[in-house]
């Protein structure tokens, strides 16, 4: 046999075997990558359930939710919040983790979601609503114990809506609406912290390229899309789940409606 056709058949071989392990490695490279992304995922919707259930007992301990963090904050409400107003420099802002003893956090501060980049900082926004006449009454104390119980119940709020296509600034307009009374919104911009937030949907949540800071946010399923992308997660304190939490903790007796008033917050 000719050596040389012998030599060729073998590097033929290897170029087949090299080609077959190439497949392999890419099939299972590609399920890994998936499968830490979505580890990712549900450590940061653990984060996010976690610092859900920090505002609600914030709330429940103190008469009012904490102001929002900003960039110069370092983890504590915004400079100048004052509640006995209930005046916050912003209400769409940042996790005031080092105010909430949330863990774990940045040098400066402020809570991470799983992909730990400085512009993957957990994001926070409050209500700034009207109700029952009490101005700004989720941040000021004594607020929402100044509010009749039907008047709270019955707000409008945050709205969270399927889609981007269809919400006005104010509701979810021709979109499907998840919620309408939400207190309190805690969000990550998800793995496209950088690049993201330029879909219709992307767009309505806050985020580091602008995004609309107005009372309706979009929840939806994740996708890569190009002009649809989306991979935001965002949970939401409704009104309801909160109402229990207060009564159960007795900031809603007769008597504390009674002699509660949004002139004289609590000490």
């Amino acid at each position: 046999m000719n050596p040389m056709s012998e030599r060729g058949f073998t590097i033929l071989e290897q170029a087949v075997s090299l080609s077959v392990i190439a497949l392999l490695l890419g099939s299972i490279m590609v399920p890994l990558q998936t499968q830490v992304e979505n580890r990712k995922v549900d450590e940061t919707r653990r984060a996010l359930d976690l610092a859900q259930e920090m505002l609600v007992g914030y709330a429940v301990a103190n008469g009012y939710f904490p102001c929002p963090a900003d960039p110069s904050s370092n983890g504590q409400e915004a400079q100048g919040a004052n509640h006995a107003t209930g005046s916050c420099p912003t209400y769409h802002g940042f996790l005031p983790a080092a105010l909430l003893g949330f863990k774990p956090t940045d040098a400066q501060g402020y809570a991470m979601d799983a992909w730990e980049g400085q512009l993957n900082r957990v994001r926070y926004a409050v209500s700034d609503r009207t109700v029952g006449g009490v101005s700004n009454a989720f941040t000021r104390a004594n607020g929402m114990r100044s509010v009749p119980l039907a008047s709270l119940g019955s707000s409008a709020l945050f709205h969270i809506c399927q889609s981007g296509d269809g919400p006005s600034a104010a509701d979810c307009g021709t979109a499907v609406t998840l919620a309408s009374n939400a207190v309190a919104v805690v969000w990550s911009v998800g793995p496209n912290a950088l690049t993201g937030g330029t879909s219709v949907h992307e767009a309505q949540n806050p985020n580091p390229n602008g995004g609309s800071a107005d009372r309706v946010f979009v929840s939806r399923t994740p996708s890569t899309v190009q002009g649809h992308e989306f991979d935001d997660i965002v949970t939401w304190i409704p009104m309801t789940a909160l109402l229990n939490r207060l009564v159960v903790a007795g900031q809603f007796t007769p008597a504390a409606q009674s002699s509660a008033s949004p002139s004289t917050p609590a000490r």
